[in-house]
């Protein structure tokens, strides 16, 4: 179904949303090169350190964003009918070589990019985003604001596997993909495994916001410096599930207690408003872990909510 050029949902009062083929907001299926916005699914935890299951993650986000409708309740924003936004499809990764996936994936946004899509990114695994950028980052390197438990910034897991969700950004800072200077990530929390953990983001100059400080100060203030940080150059946007407390979203690899609720994951997303965004991803849902699809259906609202503003950006683009 069209309006116009763009792309539109499947009308639910004519197509049930239990019925019909799973697609992203049960949206038609294009190619990046017919889109402004690619909803692309990346079925990959080949980097995952414990709790497996992330693969599995685009297929039950796609099953619960059936549930996604038009308009946000909010902004009043209808991304369908601001710019052309599909489903893409699925990365073709590679489960039994770790390398070859990287590689297909960094291929796939790099055909992205060329396409001049956006891409909208379901996971998988964290390790995902250093592909991604690998893809983006062809003109230098972006700023990121990055939603999560964790910095993922390690160096390296059992003494040689430097690749895992553990480790994209550091990863991408040492490979210039991404500027340090201009890298916030938000929600950090729970016990480490050394005391000197944080001290390698310290150092690059990554602003780290742990739980503490956003409670104390509060989505729009904390949300107003890293807008500051970012500044108008662009940059990447990564939301890892596991930002949000378990007792919301318990489908996930490494939940860690004492997260944003739901409704402050919400607010966050939409602070984004008025950055100049080169792509997004939602990551770490796992759906062997979940509970009645609270965690997917959580995941698949927060891609919309990253639609939103992704759309509101592009269009004025």
């Amino acid at each position: 179904m069209t309006s116009g050029n763009f792309f539109q949902p499947l009308d639910s009062g004519t197509v049930p949303r239990f019925a019909g083929i799973p697609t992203f907001m049960r949206l038609p299926q294009a190619e990046p090169e017919e889109v402004d916005i690619a909803l692309i699914g990346v079925p990959f935890d080949g980097g995952t350190t414990n709790r497996p299951g992330a693969r599995h993650g685009p297929r039950e986000l796609r099953n619960q964003s059936s549930l996604v409708r038009r308009v946000h309740h909010v902004t009043g924003i209808s991304p369908f009918d601001l710019v052309r936004v599909a489903d893409c499809g699925d990365v073709a990764t590679n489960p039994f070589d770790l390398d070859d996936s990287l590689k297909r994936i960094s291929d796939f946004y790099a055909r992205v990019k060329k396409a001049g899509a956006v891409p909208l990114t379901a996971g998988g695994d964290h390790l995902i985003s250093l592909p991604i950028l690998r893809g983006l980052a062809s003109d230098g390197p972006l700023g990121m604001i990055h939603f999560d438990a964790h910095t993922d910034t390690y160096d390296s897991f059992f003494g040689t596997s430097r690749y895992n969700h553990g480790t994209p950004f550091r990863r991408a800072i040492e490979e210039g993909l991404l500027d340090p200077k201009r890298v916030v990530q938000i929600g950090l929390r729970g016990a480490i495994s050394d005391a000197s953990n944080y001290d390698w983001a310290k150092e690059q100059g990554i602003r780290l916001v742990f739980i503490e400080e956003l409670t104390e100060r509060g989505v729009a203030s904390v949300m107003d410096e890293a807008k500051k940080i970012v500044g108008a150059k662009p940059i990447y946007v990564s939301f890892d599930i596991d930002v949000i407390d378990p007792s919301f979203a318990p489908g996930t690899g490494t939940p860690e207690i004492g997260g944003v609720t739901t409704r402050e994951a919400q607010a966050l997303v939409r602070a984004l408003s008025g950055l100049k965004i080169s792509g997004a991803d939602l990551v770490e849902v796992s759906p062997p872990f979940d509970q009645g699809g609270i965690t997917a259906i959580t995941g698949a609202t927060m891609m919309f909510e990253l639609l939103c503003v992704l759309a509101e950006g592009k269009a004025k683009r």
